[in-house]
């Protein structure tokens, strides 16, 4: 039941009906497709990172297009011929993306996460090569695109979001650890409320004065001001060695 599900939903599949039944099966015409199709959609998706100055890059995404489409046209191929009825190639490579891709995620010197968005994007990127290594070039299309957005345009769209509201985490180095107190009572002042404040690990035992601080804006005033306008006059004050926002 499960063979003849996946038999059907290629057949079905806009572009490999528009193609022929040649791009559906097994066979060097569509693995030479399926493997230049990953190639230059991997392309496009590194040199955005790389140019982004992302840890993962060009050849990074290309190898886990490459890799994951070709265990899942052996998954294909076992499928087809020996009536395999689950893909336990392509769950095993996706697993092992997932693993991978969760220890490239890690802290900053300055408390930030970094590589989450990288480590989401290869493995989205590896679930892509497996459907179209499955032969779902329209879903393939479809993902892709829907990526690529998510990567781009929709990274303004956040920027945005996180610039409209009244909640931002700053990272604040003070001239001395004794004039945390002095800092605190002049936000207050300023029309801030302080959520959180946290030593921040990675300068514990340099004698600085390091802290990560959430903030919520509670002036109606500076509401209407932006973060970085609001970091800007911090920064300006006598205790504040150095301060910027999270991103």
């Amino acid at each position: 039941m499960g063979n003849l599900l996946a038999e059907t939903i290629v057949a079905e599949d806009f572009f490999a009906t528009l193609m022929g039944d040649w791009s559906k099966g097994v066979n060097i015409y569509s693995i030479l497709l399926k493997t230049g199709i990953i190639i230059v959609l991997t392309t496009i998706l590194g040199c955005e990172r790389a140019r982004n100055r992302h840890a993962a890059g060009l050849r990074t995404f290309m190898v886990v297009g490459l890799a994951s489409t070709s265990v899942a046209i052996a998954d294909l191929y076992l499928i087809l011929a020996h009536g395999v009825t689950f893909p336990f190639l392509s769950a095993a490579t996706l697993i092992a993306i997932a693993v991978i891709g969760a220890n490239t995620i890690l802290f900053s010197s300055k408390n930030q996460l970094k590589g989450l968005t990288t480590s989401v994007g290869l493995w989205s990127t590896a679930i892509i090569g497996v459907v179209l290594g499955l032969g779902l070039y329209t879903v393939t299309v479809i993902a892709y695109l829907v990526l690529m957005l998510c990567l781009t345009v929709f990274t303004h769209l956040e920027i945005f979001n996180k610039q409209r509201s009244n909640h931002f985490e700053v990272h604040l180095e003070l001239k001395g650890r004794n004039l945390l107190q002095e800092f605190t009572a002049t936000i207050r002042e300023f029309g801030l409320k302080i959520d959180d404040i946290e030593i921040n690990p990675a300068y514990a035992n340099s004698g600085l004065g390091v802290y990560t601080v959430s903030l919520t804006v509670t002036d109606k005033v500076l509401r209407k001001k932006k973060h970085k306008e609001l970091v800007k006059a911090l920064s300006a004050l006598d205790c504040v060695s150095y301060i910027e926002e999270i991103a």
